[in-house]
């Protein structure tokens, strides 16, 4: 495992924390779940009928002694659960809605962290990014002062860490967007030990292109300035010039940043989400992702292409997010 995952094994372990797992009969899940409870770093609580974890347990041969295993359609603790739900979706969803409702393993699980049961969540081995970050947005919210959550990936190859973003969520967001992205990647960068510069991104380095999108960048930078006046930030710069200081010279001789970038603001979905993979694929970066952030508790979304050991590291990621 990566010096990274190292750093964050060291940070959580010993704190205590709950992870609920929504897809308790998912064979990845599993095996991390049981991973993770037997190397001491949290405690996963698995979702899903007993007797079906248990059984496909066994037939996995991994071993859930130290994680609760936990059935919605039993929880002791349901009435508090539903009651909870309908307060928290003020008149959305009926106490009959909230019943049925909870018994689907996203929402039962959200309501576990949003009521202090559990400490964040991990999900999307079976489900689209939708079904996991939906209940979060309803229940979990964002943060007071952040409109929308967004999605980065950390970019790990060897001694190297990148945040790329927002290469998940938000399709086409406006300035306002991007500067809140910033700020909010650049405590992510926080959180992995990166001392973050952030650079916005875009087709155009300091006034070399003047068009809308460009003027959206520039913009953003301002704000994100205004919001975050301890942050370097800076832009609007090509890829060349936010990461290599002789390009970063002579097309922006005067910015905060001088070629030594290491958060990535995309200035669009589609150019963040193919930028990580083209880092991913051909610059052979360890994509480790994408972690949702600006949300009041941590909940992360994995590709359903996953393998056990992406469950298992973003599950350290949340609970130290939870942190």
């Amino acid at each position: 495992m990566s010096n990274l995952f190292t750093t964050l094994t060291d940070k959580v372990k010993g704190k205590e924390l709950k992870i609920v797992f929504p897809e308790g009969t998912d064979e990845r899940i599993l095996t991390a779940a049981s991973r993770l409870s037997a190397d001491g770093i949290l405690t996963p609580i698995v979702v899903g009928n007993v007797d079906e974890v248990n059984a496909k347990a066994d037939e996995l041969g991994v071993k859930l002694d130290g994680c609760d295993v936990v059935d919605p359609a039993s929880f002791a603790g349901m009435d508090e659960l539903v009651k909870a739900f309908v307060e928290r979706r003020k008149g959305k969803a009926t106490e009959e809605d909230a019943k049925k409702i909870l018994l689907d393993g996203n929402y039962f699980g959200t309501m576990l962290v949003y009521t202090g049961q559990a400490h964040g969540l991990v999900s999307g081995a079976a489900h689209s990014t939708a079904d996991t970050v939906r209940p979060a947005l309803q229940i979990i919210k964002t943060k007071e002062g952040v409109r929308k959550t967004s999605g980065v990936f950390i970019m790990v190859r060897e001694d190297e860490k990148y945040v790329f973003a927002d290469c998940a969520i938000n399709i086409t967001p406006d300035s306002q967007d991007l500067a809140e992205i910033a700020i909010e990647s650049a405590k992510t960068a926080d959180m992995f030990d990166i001392d973050p510069r952030v650079a916005m991104l875009s087709f155009s380095t300091k006034g070399s292109a003047k068009s809308p999108e460009t003027e959206k960048v520039v913009e953003a930078v301002s704000l994100a300035k205004e919001k975050a006046p301890e942050l370097t930030v800076d832009g609007e710069f090509q890829f060349d010039a936010a990461f290599v200081p002789s390009v970063a010279e002579k097309k922006a001789p005067g910015a905060d940043i001088q070629g030594n970038a290491n958060v990535f603001v995309f200035p669009s979905l589609e150019a963040g989400n193919i930028g990580y993979k083209i880092a991913q694929r051909l610059g052979n970066f360890e994509a480790v992702g994408p972690i949702l952030q600006g949300l009041n508790a941590p909940v992360n979304d994995l590709s359903r292409g996953c393998n056990e050991e992406d469950v298992y590291k973003l599950a350290l990621i949340t609970a130290a997010q939870a942190l």
